[in-house]
C-alpha cells in the first residue's frame, strides 16, 4: 500500500535557473560567474592572483566533485569544495574569509531565489491530504539549511514532514541512504513511497532498483522523456494529484 511521496527538489518543486533572469536584470553576474569571482576576489585581498588561474581551478574541483557525485554517490558540502580549490591552488584563507566565502556561496540562491514550479503549492496541499511527504534531493552548493529556507519562502515547507538533503544524509541519489533516510522520517517502509523527479537515472531507475514506483515530472525539464522507465510522466503540477493517486491505485488492485 502506497502511504507516501517523496519529491526530487530542482526542477520538480523549483525551477532550478529561473534565478538567472533576475540575477541578469540587477546587473549581477550568473551564479557560476558569481562563485568563480568571489574567490578570486577574496584571494586577490592576499596576494596577486590571476583570474584565469581561478577559473581553471574551480573548473578542476568542481570535475572532481562530480566525479565523486556521479560514482560514488556524494556530494561534498561547498566548504569541502572550496578546501579542495584553494588545496590545488597551493593557498589558503584565514578562516574569518573562508567562512564568509563558504556563506556567499550557500545563500546564493536564497538571496536571489529561483521560481517555484507554476502550480506546485497547490499540487502539495492536495497530496498533503492523502500522503505523508519528504524531500529526496541532492545539494550541489546550497546545503538542506538554505534548501529549507528557499521552501519556506515559497510556502512550500509546510507540506513536507521528511527532509533527505545528500548533505545532511551523507549520500546522494540514487543511492538507498537518502530514500532510506525519507522512509525513517515519515515512518513507513521503503516500497510504500513514490518518488517524483525529472531526472531518469537519479529519480526514477534509481527508487525502482529499490522496489518503488517512480514518475518523472517534465514541467521543468524533459529531456529523460525518450527513454524514461517510469511508472508515469506527468508535464504539468496541477494533474500530479491525479497521476500521483492513479498510480496507487493500479499498484493497489
Amino acid at each position: 500500500m502506497i502511504k507516501a511521496v517523496t519529491f526530487d527538489l530542482w526542477d520538480t518543486l523549483i525551477d532550478d535557473d529561473s534565478d538567472e533572469p533576475k540575477r541578469s536584470a540587477q546587473g549581477l553576474r550568473s551564479k557560476k560567474d558569481e562563485r568563480r569571482f568571489l574567490v578570486w576576489e577574496t584571494l586577490r585581498k592576499h596576494k596577486p592572483i590571476a583570474v584565469e588561474t581561478v577559473n581553471l581551478a574551480y573548473d578542476v574541483a568542481d570535475a572532481a566533485f562530480n566525479n565523486d557525485w556521479r560514482n560514488r554517490h556524494i556530494t561534498w558540502t561547498i566548504g569541502e569544495r572550496l578546501r579542495v580549490l584553494l588545496s590545488g591552488l597551493g593557498q589558503d584563507l584565514p578562516e574569518t574569509d573562508f567562512d564568509t566565502l563558504v556563506k556567499a556561496h550557500e545563500e546564493m540562491e536564497v538571496d536571489i531565489p529561483p521560481n517555484a514550479i507554476e502550480g506546485i503549492r497547490e499540487a502539495l496541499e492536495d497530496l498533503s491530504q492523502d500522503f505523508r511527504l519528504s524531500i529526496v534531493s541532492d545539494a550541489i552548493v546550497s546545503p538542506g539549511c538554505c534548501l529549507r529556507r528557499l521552501l519556506e519562502l515559497h510556502g512550500l515547507r509546510q507540506y513536507f514532514h521528511g527532509f533527505a538533503f545528500s548533505d545532511e544524509v551523507g549520500r546522494s541519489k540514487p543511492h538507498r541512504d537518502m530514500f532510506d533516510s525519507a522512509a525513517s522520517q515519515l515512518g513507513v517502509d521503503i516500497q510504500e513511497m513514490v518518488h517524483v523527479g525529472d531526472r531518469d537515472h537519479n529519480d526514477i531507475k534509481g527508487p525502482q532498483a529499490l522496489g518503488m514506483k517512480a514518475i518523472l515530472f517534465t514541467a521543468a525539464r524533459d529531456r529523460d522523456l525518450d527513454y524514461t522507465s517510469a511508472d508515469a510522466v506527468c508535464s504539468r503540477a496541477e494533474d500530479l494529484p491525479e497521476t500521483v493517486r492513479r498510480l496507487v491505485r493500479d499498484v493497489e488492485k
